[in-house]
C-alpha cells in the first residue's frame, strides 16, 4: 500500500543520500568533526529516508493520515 507520491519519493531519495553521505566527506569536517557519534544518527536517518523511497510507504504518514500519493503514482 504505497503512500508516498513520486515527488515526495524523489525528494527523499537525494535528500537521503545527501544525509547518509556528508557527513564523511572530508569538505564537511568542519560541520560534523565536533558532532561525535551523531553524524551516524544523521546517516541512520538517511538511511530510513531512503528505504521510505524505496518502499514507497511511509509508517508517520499512516500515522497522521497523509498520502502524497496520486492514482497515477500507484
Amino acid at each position: 500500500m504505497a503512500n508516498i507520491g513520486s515527488i515526495d519519493r524523489t525528494i527523499r531519495l537525494l535528500l537521503g543520500a545527501v544525509l547518509v553521505i556528508a557527513p564523511f566527506l572530508p569538505q564537511t569536517v568542519d560541520v560534523f568533526g565536533n558532532w561525535g557519534l551523531w553524524k551516524y544518527a544523521v546517516s541512520a536517518a538517511g538511511l530510513v529516508m531512503i528505504g521510505t523511497a524505496a518502499f514507497r510507504f511511509c509508517p508517520a504518514y499512516t500515522l497522521l493520515g497523509i498520502r502524497t500519493c496520486t492514482l497515477a503514482d500507484k
